[in-house]
Order: structure tokens, then sequence, then C-alpha cells
């Protein structure tokens, strides 16, 4: 029964590793997610960049699974392409070794007047959990906050291995007959480490419960190096199968690039042992030298490093190899290709990391501005120049844009869990604004192609004057998509400021054409019937032009937060206030566009 209760206090100690580590790894991930975003797009096609990227990533965020994940989410949301993910991969490989040189802190040995007695690890971990609580429960700012999760973290992560070597010191003559049953047996020991890293679904992890018995019980070279190996194996079948899951060809290739690198180093590494100990490299004093916890870690780093620089070479060839065993999917329709890659850049495996998926999400919404304004122009076209098979496609269109704007909603309620900073929930609900917007965008160019439709299903048609009022609206119309489009897509505030007079100047124009349809229709110039749908027409379009002012205020409440919350005010100060750039705005559009409708209504 003690035996179990030891058991348990050691899986305790390993639970509370795993946890620090979570904690530290995220709050590294927050503080250094807009740098990895920044870098990323200027990862270039050569394989020793993405390398040093991939180990500097798995540096920040202690993980080299979280690393090849999130560069196989990259890879599907096409901010990098295949070739250039494999120089990552074999960068994360190296970068997880870093780990195991902070574990290396518990050898630590000095008295108390030294300054080094600070970094031992019994000393070290309680001021980190004490400075990270006063950070999180005291000091409310994004960066300490942040800081109060790494310090918190690493605390924690240091606590449950001083658990775990106390708990694993008490198990000392269990856990020796174990060990050399591995030096005697490394089919075993390799087993073992690709198993318990299977498991556990972390090599630091691991590597640490290596470290805990080199500190408590001694671990000589013979008895770990198949341990290791096995676990470098266990790690990358682990991330392969989780990078799988609803993967595109390209982002499988990625995945199963780290399977074959990791099996080529694990054989190189056998292989160069086995030759060395034949040729007499690898002595008896070596073979069986005790390690303690940075001899785990130092041959740990070596098994990482080594065959990492020797086959950085040949990453296109481990490329070309990935690329004959995945093919790529047949597609029957290209613009429907485009259209699916377009959702795909919404990868599951990147919601972790909020700052990069809320990125993601801004893409895929300006996809969306891209369809909503084309279905826009298409249902003008129809007014002026019908066709019966562009109503089909305007009709599909408007299916992928919703398609779009669920698959956007859904992302970014996955992405919540995942964020603490407030500037984080700012622009989610900046992005949720934009989207309902171009999606609502495109349900009255729908409504508008439907009402016009209708008039020409019953043989009726709009007067000469009415087409002409629409035309010039139409042209209003493209001028305020044109202005929230650019405006969205470059967050330029100052082009955001011309949408809300380019709003008020339509606002006028529809009040306007739409008293002068019901004089023509009370004396009898157009139908009445055709009427109807004209004014309907007309409400859609003021429906576009109110949708590019509310998102044009949302771009503005971005960049300058005192109009959050408080929108209604800004409005009605900059309509009442006499602002002088707003009123030159609008004067020069509204002189400009009525000069245009009088003349439309004065054409014979």
């Amino acid at each position: 029964m003690e035996v179990f209760y030891r058991i348990i206090a050691m899986l305790g100690g390993l639970a509370m590793f795993l946890y620090g580590m979570r904690i530290m790894g995220d709050g590294l991930k927050r503080s250094s997610g807009g740098a990895m975003k920044a870098a990323m797009e200027k990862v270039t096609n050569k394989p020793a960049i993405g390398f040093l990227f991939g180990m500097l990533v798995t540096c920040m965020i202690q993980s080299s699974t979280a690393t090849i994940v999130l560069t196989v989410g990259l890879v599907g949301a096409g901010l990098l392409n295949f070739r250039q993910s494999v120089g990552i991969v074999l960068g994360a490989n190296v970068g997880t070794a870093i780990t195991a040189q902070i574990i290396r802190l518990m050898d630590v040995s000095a008295g108390s007047a030294s300054i080094l007695y600070f970094f031992k690890a019994d000393n070290l971990a309680p001021v980190a959990l004490v400075i990270g609580m006063i950070f999180i429960m005291f000091v409310n700012k994004d960066g300490f906050q942040n800081a109060g999760s790494i310090l918190v973290g690493f605390g924690v992560l240091f606590m449950g291995l001083i658990y775990m070597s106390s708990a694993v010191s008490e198990m000392g003559e269990g856990l020796s007959s174990l060990l050399t049953r591995f030096e005697s047996n490394y089919l075993l020991g390799f087993l073992s480490g690709v198993f318990v890293t299977g498991v556990i679904q972390s090599s630091s992890a691991v590597v640490g419960i290596l470290q805990s018995m080199a500190s408590s019980v001694g671990l000589s070279f013979c008895g770990v190096f198949a341990v290791i190996i096995g676990v470098n194996i266990g790690d990358c079948l682990t991330t392969f199968i989780v990078s799988r899951i609803g993967a595109s060809p390209d982002q499988i290739r990625t995945a199963l690039v780290h399977v074959i690198y990791n099996v080529l180093a694990a054989t190189l590494v056998a292989l160069a042992v086995f030759v060395g100990r034949e040729t007499g490299l690898i002595n008896d004093a070596l073979w069986n030298m005790k390690l303690n916890s940075g001899g785990v870690a130092n041959l740990h780093g070596i098994f990482r490093l080594v065959p990492a620089v020797i086959f950085l070479p040949f990453s296109g060839a481990m490329a070309t190899l990935a690329e004959k065993i995945v093919p790529d999917r047949e597609t029957d329709n290209d613009e429907d290709a485009v259209y699916e890659e377009y959702l795909r850049e919404l990868d599951s495996h990147l919601i972790t990391n909020p700052a990069i998926a809320l990125g993601q999400v801004s893409v895929l919404i300006g996809h969306m501005a891209d369809v909503a304004l084309h279905n826009v122009g298409s249902a003008f076209d129809q007014i002026f120049k019908y066709e019966s098979a562009r109503k089909d496609r305007i009709d599909q269109r408007e299916h992928l844009l919703d398609r779009m704007a669920d698959a956007s909603n859904q992302y970014l309620i996955d992405i919540s869990p995942y964020m603490t900073l407030e500037s984080e929930n700012r622009t989610q609900s900046f992005l949720i604004k934009a989207l309902n917007s171009f999606e609502r965008i495109g349900d009255h160019a729908v409504n508008v192609v439907n009402e016009f439709y209708d008039v020409r299903r019953n043989d009726k048609d709009f007067s000469e004057i009415a087409m002409n009022e629409l035309d010039v609206l139409v042209h209003a119309i493209r001028e305020i998509l044109n202005l929230t489009y650019d405006a969205y897509k470059n967050n330029d505030v100052e082009i955001a400021k011309k949408v809300e007079p380019m709003e008020e100047v339509i606002d006028a124009l529809i009040d306007s054409a739409k008293n002068k349809h019901v004089y023509r229709m009370t004396h009898h110039i157009c139908d009445i019937y055709s009427g109807i749908h004209f004014e309907n027409i007309l409400s859609n379009l003021e429906r576009i032009s109110d949708q590019c002012s509310d998102l044009a205020l949302a771009i503005l409440g971005m960049n300058y937060p005192g109009i959050l919350g408080r929108e209604h005010d800004y409005i009605h100060t900059l309509h009442h206030s006499g602002n002088p750039d707003y009123l030159k705005e609008y004067d020069s559009r509204y002189d400009e566009y009525f000069q245009m409708l009088e003349e439309a209504e004065n054409t014979d």
C-alpha cells in the first residue's frame, strides 16, 4: 500500500509539472503572440531561417507539439506554404530541449552565502510563485498579468519536479531495479519511452521525470539513451495523430515530415551509439557514467540538435518524400476550390493562439467583403441588364457568404476560452460586428435582386426616370461600399471618417427619390405594383448604406477607444457640432450627387 501512495505522489508531482508548463507556455504565447505573427510573415523558403524560427517559437511556448500543431494550422491558413514549414519542424525539435536545460537548475548546489543559492529550485520556485501571484492579483495590466502567469507556471513546474523527485527518492530500490533492466534491454527502454510519451503527450514531461530520477537515484548513459530515443519517437507520433484531424494534404505533409525526420534522427542516433560502442569511442567509463539532471538535459539536447543540423540540408528531400506519400486531392470546380480554401483558413490548430487566430478571422472577413461586394455589383447589374443565370450565381454566393459568417462566428466562440487580454476582447467584438455587416450587405443585395425579379416575372417594369434615379443611387452605394471596404482592409481611419457624411448624403438622396416616386404614383406616371417594389429596393439600398456606417464607426472605435460604448453620442455630436471636416465632405458629396440626380430626372 505504501508503494501505491508513493506512485500517487509521483503522479501528483507530474500533474503539477504539466500544469505549470501549460500555464507558463500560455503566458509566453500571450506575450509573444504579436511578435510571432509578425515573424511568420517574414519566414522565407530558406530552411535555415525556418529552422531558427521554429527553435525560437518552441523556446517561447515551451512545447514542440504546440509549435508543430501551430505550424500545421499556419499551413492550412495559407500563412506558410508546406516547404516553408519543413525548417520550422526541424527547429521545433531542437527548441523543446530548452525545457530540460531549465530543469537542470535542480542540480544547483550552493551554501546560503553564495549568489547561486537563490537559483536552487526549492528557493527559486516559491519566489516565482509569490511574485507571480502579486502581479496577477494586484497589477491590472496585460504585461504584468502575462508575466505573472509565466512566473506562476515556472513556480508550479518546479514545485511539481521537487515533489516528484521526493517521491522518486523514496522508491529508489524499485526504480533502480527497473533502470537496470533498461541497461540490459535497449528495446524495452525504447518502447517505454515511446509508450510513456504517447500517454503523457509531452516529451518535456518525460525528460523531466528522467531528470528527477537522475537527481534522486542516478541514471547511467547506457540505461537512459534508448529511453530518450523512444521519447522523441513517441512525441512525433502523438503530434502526427493530433495534426491530421480535419487537415488538408499540405497540413498532413507537414505533420508527416515531423515523423520522417524523427525516425531518421532516431536511426542516426542509434547507429552512432552502436558504432561508437563497437569502435571504442564510447568506452566503458562513458557507457556506465552516472548522469545528473544536467547530464540528462545535455544528452537530450545532443540527440535533438546534432540530427537536426545534419538533416537540415536534406529538408527538400524530406518534403518531396512527404509529397509523394500524400498526394493532392482532386477538385471538380476551381472556383469552389478557392472558396473552400477561404473556409479552411480558420484552422482549428490555431485557436490556442488568439493573436494569430483573430488575424485569420480578419482575413476571412476580408474574403467575405470581396464576396459581398461582388454580389452587390451583380445585383446592380441585374437591374440594368438582367440575366437569369446571374441570379443563380448570386444565390450561390449568398450561400457561401452565410457559410463564411457561420464559420467565423463559431471560430470566434472557440477562441474565447484562450483570450485573456482586453485588446483581444475588443478585436473579437469588432470582428463580430464586421462579419455581421458584410453578411447583411449580402442579404440586402439578394433582396434587391428578388424585388426586381418579381417585377419582371409579372411583366412589369420601372419608368425611365425611376431607372435614372436608381442609376445615381447605385453610384453612391458603390462609392460608400468601396470606402468601407478600403477602411476595413487597411484599418484606415481617415477613409472611415468619409463614410458617415456619405451615408447622410445617401439618406437624403433616398428621401428625395421616395418623395418624387410617391408623386409619380399618385399622378399615374408609375405603376402602383412596380412602385411598391421600387420603394423596397430603395429601402434595401438605404440599409446597405447603414451597414457601411456602422462598420466605419466600429473601425473608428477600434482606433479611438473613447468612442466605444458611446457610438450614438459620437454620431449625434458629429452631426450637430459643425465639424469642419465632416461638413466639407458632406457638402462636397451632397452637391455632386444631387446635381447628378437633377440631371437624371431632367433626362427625356
